[in-house]
């Protein structure tokens, strides 16, 4: 038994907002970076430490920047393999709420390394989003399980 799976037309909107995920990875890189270097902060040390971001405001913005980084590749595989999977079905609905979850996680990351821990919660939607493209991404799945029956 085999089954065949048909992409639709709109899927090229998946792919356009997996690849732009790439650039908000980019972009979380060069603001830890820019972060990195203000505060003097040398390789291969990941954070500053406890004491140096309680004394110095820029080893603190640091940490921020580097959590928020961390958090949002953390968070990317499982997105990414939902926004592919529901957009099978739902493709522009997968690749709208991909997007809102890249704006929202540049936000989250702008955010958290301006004000600190507090900061992040104006991007904080990202998780609203990314629990819809799970949702979708089930719901895919099981109706691709479902013909099998």
């Amino acid at each position: 038994m085999s089954l065949t799976i048909e992409i639709p037309a709109q899927y090229g909107y998946v792919l356009g907002t997996v690849t732009a995920l790439f650039f908000v990875n980019t972009y979380h890189s060069l603001l830890t970076g820019s972060y990195r270097k203000a505060a003097k902060i040398a390789y291969p040390n990941c954070y500053a430490s406890a004491e140096q971001a309680a004394k110095e405001p820029a080893a603190f913005q640091f940490n921020c920047a580097q959590r928020a980084h961390a958090n949002f590749i953390e968070n990317l595989p499982p997105v990414i393999a939902n926004i592919l999977i529901a957009g099978i079905k739902f493709p522009v609905l997968s690749a709208s709420l991909g997007a809102a979850w890249a704006v929202s996680r540049v936000l989250y990351a702008r955010g958290y390394t301006r004000n600190g821990p507090k900061g992040r919660f104006i991007g904080a939607i990202h998780s609203i989003f990314g629990l819809a493209i799970s949702i979708l991404s089930v719901n895919t799945a099981y109706s691709l399980v479902k013909t099998l029956w």
